[in-house]
């Protein structure tokens, strides 16, 4: 192993790059494989279906590797990865639905008409889904709960919270605004840990869900 690849990733991506850049093949080599499997991963969340995601990770690396020289380095390598594969993945969601990138937002529903909901399904449970989907354990009923989401919802919980972009990044990718981002995540999340509360919490610590009068504010 050389030394560079006992550095820290980020690091040793930005070497890379530079190889890169300047014509070293060996080197983009080194970046594919390093990111590929995150890079399949993060389209096949986004779109359910293993050939569209082999798809979407061939396509990012081809245009990775055209655009490389403009790349600016403002973002890391891997973040700018995830930003060509999201762009990708929508391309194929448009194509799916017949829809362009705007009526993923529904028309850019004003935030306040995602309501929030109230959760059905309340036990004590101590890590967040944010935290939790990171880890390894239990994947398969992570991944089972992540499916159920609302495609909306979704696209904005694993761009922000498993791939890491900033909620104005996310924004961005999305053609979404922010307040519509921050939103959707918590709608997200709410939905993810009920979901997962019921594998995962202990259902003695149980509470009833809040119910509405008529008339009662939401």
């Amino acid at each position: 192993m050389s030394k560079s690849d006992t550095t820290e990733p980020g690091a040793d991506d930005r070497a890379l790059v530079r190889r890169a850049k300047a014509g070293d093949s060996e080197a983009y080599g080194n970046l594919v494989a390093r990111h590929e499997r995150r890079i399949y991963s993060l389209a096949w969340r986004i779109l359910q279906h293993e050939q569209d995601a082999e798809d979407v990770t061939q396509e990012t690396f081809l245009s990775a590797l055209e655009g490389l020289k403009g790349f600016r380095e403002e973002a890391s390598f891997g973040t700018w990865l995830a930003r060509i594969a999201t762009h990708a993945a929508l391309k194929i969601i448009r194509k799916r639905q017949g829809l362009d990138l705007v009526s993923l937002d529904a028309g850019e529903r004003t935030a306040a008409a995602e309501a929030v909901p109230h959760p059905e399904f309340i036990a004590d449970w101590k890590q967040s889904p944010e935290r939790l989907v990171q880890h390894n354990e239990n994947r398969r009923v992570i991944e089972a709960a992540l499916a159920q989401l609302a495609e909306k919802h979704r696209l904005v919980f694993i761009l922000r919270d498993v791939e890491g972009l900033a909620v104005k990044e996310t924004a961005a990718v999305l053609g979404l605004t922010e307040a519509n981002v921050k939103v959707r995540l918590l709608r997200a999340r709410l939905q993810l840990r009920e979901q997962l509360t019921r594998a995962f919490g202990d259902a003695r610590t149980r509470l009833a869900p809040h119910t509405h009068e008529p008339g009662e504010n939401a």
